[in-house]
This record gives C-alpha cells, structure tokens and sequence, in this order.
C-alpha cells in the first residue's frame, strides 16, 4: 500500500480575515507566510509553511469559525508547549489546557478567525 503523507490543513476566513490568521500563524506559531500561486491569490488568504507544516487559510462567504475541527500542532517538548502559551495568551489568544489525552500536555486555542486549535507535546 502506498504511504499517505499530510500535504497541508486548511482553515477558513472571512473576507478580510487573513490579518487576524497573520497575527496567529506568523506572529504567535511562528510559521513563516509563503506566497501563493498567482493563480490561487486573487482568491485571497494565505498560506504558512515551515519544515513539513502548511496551513493555508482561505476566504469562506458566510464564513463560521471551525468549534470541533482543528488543526493539531505538535511541538518538541514541554519547554516549546509552555512557550507556546505564554505566547498565545500574551497575544490576548485564549489558552485552555486539558489532560485528557495519555502521553501527551496539550492546550486548545482559536487563531485569529476563531477557528479552534491544539497545539501539543509528549508528556514527560
């Protein structure tokens, strides 16, 4: 059987919404912002890439914020988790920690549309 690989994860916004995707991706995650195709980018959004992670956010007419499904960002350790949060809550993101999932410290956030993240380490 052939391997299947993540290429990307998509989340939506609303018309105008990729400053506040900006301000979460780029600026509280750290992934850089890549340029999209020119034929992609009269659609607007814009889309965020760094060694194997791609989000790419895209304008959605009667855009609603995603409550349930959610991209899920895993980080090296504990350390890059706590900084994580440090990060999203001194960027006014709101930081909800759970320890429902074994073997792993994980937190649910919004980006700047509201759509719900996670954002996770391994335990330990």
């Amino acid at each position: 059987m052939t391997r299947v690989l993540l290429h990307h994860v998509q989340v939506s916004c609303p018309e105008g919404g990729e400053d506040a995707a900006r301000r979460f991706y780029a600026g509280v995650l750290g992934l850089p912002e890549v340029p999209k195709p020119p034929a992609l980018a009269a659609r607007g959004g814009c889309w965020f890439r760094d060694e194997g992670v791609e989000v790419h956010v895209g304008v959605e007419p009667g855009f609603a914020p995603a409550r349930k499904a959610h991209p899920a960002f895993l980080l090296e350790d504990g350390a890059a988790l706590d900084e994580a949060a440090a990060r999203c809550a001194a960027a006014g993101f709101p930081v909800g920690w759970d320890e429902d999932l074994p073997g792993y410290r994980r937190f649910h956030t919004a980006d700047g549309n509201g759509n719900r993240v996670e954002v996770l380490s391994p335990a330990g």
